[in-house]
């Protein structure tokens, strides 16, 4: 329901209706729904506000959410591993793929010329990643922007219940990360093994020239990554390449004990 157009009155009473029934909420004011779901490339067709008020609001209320169940869940977690596993919940990627799997983004109200791109971009990911990809993908942004402006939507017109609210939004983020299923981000987990090794790397930077970043090893390419939209997952994707690659030859030196790093 992506239409670039004003929609009449009871196109938007259908949309949160099938809304309400996908979060198993009933909104008081409704006009919160439609604010929840309107990009800032609409807002000026009917002047409505956008949902950017509420996407902040929503991102503070996840990020204290997740960290408290956490703290209390897990008491002998590091802050460090905290992070991770907060990060892992509810990151960019994390959140736009809730918004993806419950078909949220197919009520918003935008006129984003590139939205059926970057549908198409999200679910070949998803498609290549079943799970977290640890930063592997890129997750267009406006994806978790609209879970985070729905939670802030729900969270205000709970009157600023914490508990009504996250009875609402919990069930949205499932399943979710735990402990047991957290994987290091690629550079993390490439940088450990060399350490453990005395192995120094060279990363060799060529974002600006193609998009692409390069790992050597004694003077050996052992990992490429390239990807057009961020050099932060180009060079995730050279980090995962170069553990694999790396891992194969200190296996062959050393044992197979490096495949369990």
């Amino acid at each position: 329901m992506n239409e670039s157009v004003i929609m009449s009155d009871s196109s938007l009473q259908t949309s949160f209706q099938e809304v309400e029934k996908i979060i198993g909420y009933e909104f008081k004011n409704k006009d919160l729904l439609k604010e929840a779901f309107t990009h800032s490339t609409y807002k000026d067709i009917d002047c409505s506000k956008s949902y950017e008020r509420l996407e902040y609001l929503g991102d503070s209320f996840l990020n204290l959410m997740i960290a408290k169940e956490h703290y209390l869940l897990y008491p002998d977690m590091t802050s460090g591993e905290l992070t991770r596993l907060r990060a892992a919940n509810i990151d960019t990627e994390a959140l736009a793929r809730a918004a993806f799997k419950h078909g949220l983004h197919r009520f918003l109200r935008h006129q984003d010329h590139l939205f059926d791109e970057r549908i198409q971009e999200l679910m070949e990911g998803i498609k290549e990643y079943p799970l977290h990809s640890t930063g592997l993908i890129h997750s267009p942004k406006i994806f978790a922007d609209i879970l985070e402006s729905l939670v802030g939507a729900v969270y205000v017109d709970t009157n600023l219940s914490v508990d009504a609210t996250w009875e609402v939004v919990k069930n949205l983020l499932q399943p979710l990360v735990m402990p047991e299923n957290l994987n290091l981000n690629p550079v993390t987990r490439f940088n450990e093994m060399c350490q453990k090794f005395g192995i120094k790397p060279e990363y060799k930077d060529l974002w600006d020239d193609r998009k692409e970043i390069e790992i050597y090893v004694d003077e050996k390419l052992i990992g490429i990554g390239n990807n057009k939209n961020k050099k932060t997952i180009a060079k995730n994707k050279a980090a995962a390449q170069a553990y694999e690659n790396l891992a194969k030859q200190l296996a062959m030196e050393n044992g197979s004990f490096v495949s369990e790093l």
